[in-house]
């Protein structure tokens, strides 16, 4: 289809168009006029208020209500070992944990990252949790010793944790 004339200005005006400046106003980038987003610079996060309580018996009545034992991972010139309200980095810390400090590890995060544990003060791990012997159901983990959300990077498996039965399981 032969062009015609009266199209020939309209084309010549979308050309020339397309070649110059950028449109005032614009962030700087080429053919683009929409401001550039900034996120508000804010120091308080909705994760950093968040607290996830440390379950316990999260593996059924006929194990310990914290199935593992562990130690805090150190080495040379690390920091203490951080304990988090909740598994996440910006959640808030509650406690740090000595050298060589021991506790029962509850659970675990989906993605492995985290452990809840609980330990008694100074960082050990203390037949006064409560937390060697079966709980009937999974629940969380309400004292007397302190419970929080540790690395796992920052854990060493120790051990696992035995129960002791009643005389009435075992006479039986």
């Amino acid at each position: 289809m032969p062009m015609k004339a009266s199209h020939a200005p309209l084309l010549l005006t979308l050309a020339l168009a397309g070649c110059g400046q950028p449109a005032p106003g614009g962030n700087g980038s080429a053919g683009s006029t929409t401001p550039r987003y900034e996120r508000a610079k804010s120091g308080n996060s909705l994760l950093g208020e968040a607290t996830v309580p440390v379950r316990v018996g999260e593996l059924g009545p006929s194990f310990a209500a914290c199935a593992g034992r562990g130690a805090s991972r150190d080495p040379a010139g690390a920091e203490p070992v951080p304990v988090r309200a909740a598994p996440f980095d910006e959640a808030a810390e509650i406690d740090r944990l000595p050298r060589g400090a021991s506790f029962f590890i509850c659970q675990r995060t989906h993605d492995q990252r985290w452990s809840g544990i609980v330990y008694d003060e100074g960082g050990t791990a203390s037949e006064r949790c409560g937390v060697t012997a079966p709980v009937p159901e999974r629940r969380n983990y309400a004292g007397p010793c302190a419970a929080g959300w540790v690395p796992t990077a920052r854990v060493r498996l120790v051990s696992g944790v035995p129960h002791r039965l009643s005389a009435e399981k075992t006479a039986g």
